[in-house]
């Protein structure tokens, strides 16, 4: 893809996301506040904890931090799992264990109503670069593409009844490193418009890697 090529689909993307999130809100949407029961979440989210903590703060880089993350987030990218939109051994398997609509539900208003996920400084200089990314932008594409615009200040998200775009500060540096480099190689192909495989794949590696800094002490 070339530069101008580039610019040009996420200006119609960005412009048209109220739409791209009408056209998904039968998935993305479907979850709404008060249908999930984080107290019955936190039993059925037992399974999960392997994986991402007992807390929602995984001890593995390879899986991502739940706590605080939007509930509709969540059940999304479960869905998404389950219907092979998005794939991964692990997450695929224990993702076809949730056949109950509600159990599902259950289980992201758990770990939407911990605490929100909260990282730890790092390289302070990498993390000052990827700042300025995440606020501006790059100079090849443009400041319209700044992270801020979807995920907000300190990347603590925009909306939580819209399930797009998530909850990212404090996420695992490691972990959004990969998402980043799968959105920009076409390994993963979820997200709405390709929105976020434009963005990545107007990147650097050292970009990516420098953003994720960032992100990931927030």
């Amino acid at each position: 893809m070339t530069k101008r090529s580039g610019i040009a689909v996420l200006l119609i993307t960005l412009m048209s996301a109220g739409g791209v999130y009408a056209a998904e809100k039968n998935i993305a949407g479907s979850m709404r506040d008060g249908e999930g029961d984080p107290v019955a979440g936190k039993e059925k989210a037992e399974m999960c904890g392997g994986c991402h903590g007992a807390e929602g703060m995984s001890v593995d880089p390879a899986f991502p931090h739940l706590a605080g993350q939007y509930a509709g987030y969540i059940y999304k990218q479960t869905l998404d799992f389950q219907l092979g939109n998005r794939g991964d051994d692990t997450m695929s398997a224990m993702a076809g264990m949730v056949s109950d609509s509600q159990d599902l539900k259950d289980i992201s208003a758990y770990y939407a109503s911990l605490k929100m996920m909260k990282g730890a400084p790092g390289d302070a200089k990498l993390a000052k670069k990827g700042e300025k990314l995440y606020l501006s932008g790059n100079k090849k594409l443009g400041d319209f593409a700044a992270c801020i615009r979807c995920h907000g200040e300190q990347g603590k998200g925009l909306d939580k009844k819209n399930a797009l775009f998530p909850v990212i500060g404090g996420q695992s540096r490691d972990y959004l490193i990969k998402q980043l480099k799968d959105f920009k190689s076409g390994a993963r192909t979820n997200d709405p418009a390709s929105m976020m495989a434009v963005v990545a794949q107007g990147m650097t590696d050292e970009e990516i890697i420098a953003v994720s800094e960032y992100l990931s002490g927030l």
